[in-house]
């Protein structure tokens, strides 16, 4: 409890020296009041003790009790009660391009590879709660699944419904990137990102991926490439069976990693590639450290006066030491 109280004025404690002096010339007061008679012998007398010659000290305690009260009140002592609000300074506005396209099923990150994506992009919005994120997916072509938002539920709810077949299979890195780039040219935050994800090489879209690249320098967009897939062969989809479901292959993994270095590095930006599920976190984990935002905190303390009820009992111990003095003790002062 006592940690919680805070003193405004403190220098007031030094009154308490006067306390010691108080007390010496009580004593040597009483001293001078005492009339003393010499006698050879007391025996013919009865001698008899009082006990309200024993107490009489009382009203000293009491006077100094309510001296010690009204020092301790002179420092008003508070408590405090701080709260703490936060505000971005400098924010950063992020838009996640992600391939739909079917070769996302690939099975070499579990349970595929873009499951395992959603999940690492959810946990990196849950990180980011002062920026504003949106979401553009692309396949054979591309569009805009949420403008950004700061709004984190709508986000996560929209990457949670990402999955195959919301366009048309292919891979126009150039367009989905070009779309990103769309949400953000109009930004005013202080850095602007996009995130593009890919496990392929362009297959589609009317839109080269570098052009999309030149307008992302031109409105002074960051853009962090990650290829995403295994060395070697993966399990993909290769053929539909008969009841729409997804025949399974072994096959050669290929991403166009030079494309994506070449658009990370005219952005300046940086290339990832993530082989498997705890690679794609680390990426994630790092492009979070990579693009900070600024934010300031607000403390505001509210203090409540707690020096009122020492006032009140030091008036009660003088009242109480008044009424002692001038009724059972008057005799004896």
């Amino acid at each position: 409890m006592f940690k919680e109280i805070e003193f405004a004025n403190p220098q007031f404690f030094w009154l308490f020296l006067v306390v010691p002096i108080l007390i010496g010339w009580y004593v040597w007061r009483r001293k001078q009041q005492t009339a003393a008679l010499k006698i050879s012998s007391v025996k013919g007398f009865k001698v008899t003790g009082s006990v309200l010659a024993k107490v009489r000290p009382l009203l000293l305690v009491l006077r100094l009790l309510a001296l010690s009260l009204f020092i301790v009140a002179m420092a008003r002592p508070q408590t405090s009660d701080v709260t703490a609000k936060t505000k971005t300074i400098k924010g950063i506005d992020i838009v996640m391009a992600i391939d739909v396209s079917s070769s996302m099923l690939a099975q070499d990150l579990k349970p595929n590879r873009l499951n395992a994506l959603k999940k690492v992009a959810i946990d990196f919005v849950d990180e980011r709660p002062n920026d504003r994120i949106g979401l553009v997916v692309y396949g054979g072509e591309s569009f805009t699944k949420t403008p950004i938002t700061s709004d984190q539920a709508i986000v996560k709810r929209a990457l949670k419904e990402v999955k195959y077949g919301l366009v048309n299979d292919g891979t126009a890195i150039g367009s989905g990137l070009a779309m990103a780039v769309n949400r953000l040219k109009d930004s005013k935050a202080k850095s602007k990102v996009i995130i593009l994800l890919t496990d392929g090489v362009k297959t589609s879209g009317s839109i080269e991926p570098l052009d999309a690249a030149e307008l992302a320098v031109a409105y002074g967009i960051k853009v962090y490439t990650i290829g995403i897939g295994s060395n070697g062969v993966a399990k993909t989809p290769i053929a539909l069976n008969p009841d729409g479901s997804f025949r399974y292959g072994l096959k050669k993994v290929q991403i166009d990693e030079e494309l994506l270095k070449t658009i990370a590095e005219r952005t300046e930006g940086a290339y990832f590639r993530a082989t498997s599920n705890s690679s794609l976190k680390k990426i994630y984990d790092e492009i979070n450290k990579l693009e900070t935002t600024e934010i300031k905190e607000f403390k505001y303390t509210n203090y409540d006066e707690e020096y009122r009820p020492l006032v009140i009992a030091g008036l009660i111990l003088l009242v109480l030491e008044f009424l002692l003095k001038n009724t059972l003790f008057k005799s004896f002062i």
